[in-house]
């Protein structure tokens, strides 16, 4: 069963992500609003990290060897200036996009061997980056237009 490696990739997706978050909270701190959601949002995601990390524990003793790339990097540190806060955020919707599918992936799976806890934590968990996703959506397009029009 491979379920554990999908685990161990949400957990250290959520992470990374968390991580990824508070450098684009610090590289970002003149906008105030960045840098209070992301430090939020780093939380929350440190949450889903410890919550999925005892289900993986549960499920590792099945699974046999991890696949080659498994894991994916999709943040390289903040950009300066309009254009670079733009990338970041594309960056974070990208990690949060894939934290978005694996939740979906693992709720299914969960469904399938009729783990009604997991189940129950891939919906909360799969909601709760929904939000992100709408938040860096949003961010976006009010970034756009600054960053791609104006110079800075």
């Amino acid at each position: 069963m491979h379920l554990a490696h999908y685990l161990g990739l949400l957990d250290r997706a959520h992470a990374v992500m968390a991580d990824a978050l508070r450098q684009v909270a610090a590289g970002h701190a003149a906008e105030a609003d960045i840098a209070h959601l992301a430090e939020q949002r780093a939380a929350r995601c440190e949450h889903w990290s410890r919550e999925v990390r005892s289900f993986a524990r549960t499920y590792a003793e099945e699974a046999p060897d991890e696949p080659e790339r498994l894991h994916s990097e999709l943040f390289r540190g903040t950009r300066g200036g309009g254009l670079g806060l733009l990338r970041d955020l594309q960056d974070l919707y990208l990690m949060t996009a894939e934290c978005d599918i694996c939740w979906t992936v693992v709720e299914q799976a969960a469904r399938g061997i009729r783990d009604d806890d997991l189940a129950k934590l891939a919906a909360e968990g799969g909601a709760d980056i929904a939000v992100q996703l709408q938040w860096l959506r949003t961010r976006m397009k009010a970034a756009a237009p600054q960053a791609l029009v104006v110079a800075d």
